[in-house]
């Protein structure tokens, strides 16, 4: 079931575990985040892009009544890796994994074929010290291999009118990130800044937008991540389902 260089972690949400890569990349609290954050009502088909170890359907599955979920994922190890979690999950029946580029979306899917999508993309945009383009972390972590247009276009292509839309990024791109949305008529409705502290500056921005809705934002109270050093806030407690991380 896992090969030498992984490791199985518990998710901590109704038994549900997920193979890992100790030394490639693994999932972060950003993950987490946007799993809480996302929407999904009963009968929902759902489509996850960048899916990676595919953590997000797999959260998903398990706190929502959606029909199904499909995770994107362009490196085959890692879609290897998601599809194995699906089988040990026992979750084939409502979770698939799908080997491909998200640049090729429109090729390998149906328009308005889901009624939600959901993204954590990688966040960077420069290239500047990084010595291997292909590692894992830095496909994760960069935008190498697509950019915040493709995963924004991929989206409006498989939405149909009133679709959901759910990313977490970083919120120095957000000029940049409601232009793309408004662009390909993806109207930004909800946003949710994370900060670290309550008095540090937001690290990470959850947003939710509507395909084709009307201009109206709800920013919501920030989610402050710790309340002290090395303790998390109440409100992280709950995401995680557990009291101690």
């Amino acid at each position: 079931m896992i090969l030498e260089d992984e490791r199985i972690d518990d998710l901590q949400c109704k038994g549900y575990q997920i193979i890992q890569k100790p030394k490639g990349f693994c999932f972060g609290v950003d993950a987490v985040l946007l799993s809480d954050f996302a929407k999904v009502r009963k009968g929902q088909r759902v489509l996850d892009l960048c899916t990676g170890g595919g953590v997000i359907p797999i959260l998903l599955a398990a706190k929502t009544e959606g029909e199904s979920f499909c995770g994107l994922e362009i490196q085959p190890d890692y879609a290897d890796m998601a599809c194995r979690s699906v089988k040990m999950n026992h979750l084939e029946d409502r979770v698939e994994i799908v080997c491909g580029d998200v640049k090729e979306v429109t090729g390998r899917f149906a328009p308005a074929s889901v009624q939600v999508v959901t993204v954590n993309p990688p966040y960077m945009t420069e290239h500047h010290g990084l010595t291997n383009l292909h590692e894992p972390k830095t496909i994760a972590r960069h935008e190498v291999l697509l950019c915040l247009e493709d995963v924004v276009r991929a989206a409006a292509h498989v939405l149909p009118e009133g679709g959901s839309f759910f990313m977490i990024h970083k919120p120095f791109r957000l000029a940049e990130i409601f232009a793309c949305m408004k662009q390909y008529h993806i109207e930004p409705k909800r946003m949710r800044l994370v900060h670290p502290y309550v008095d540090k500056e937001p690290t990470m921005v959850l947003i939710e937008g509507t395909k084709g809705g009307r201009p109206r934002i709800t920013v919501e109270a920030p989610l402050i991540v710790y309340q002290d050093k090395g303790i998390y806030s109440d409100e992280i407690f709950r995401i995680y389902g557990k009291r101690y991380l």
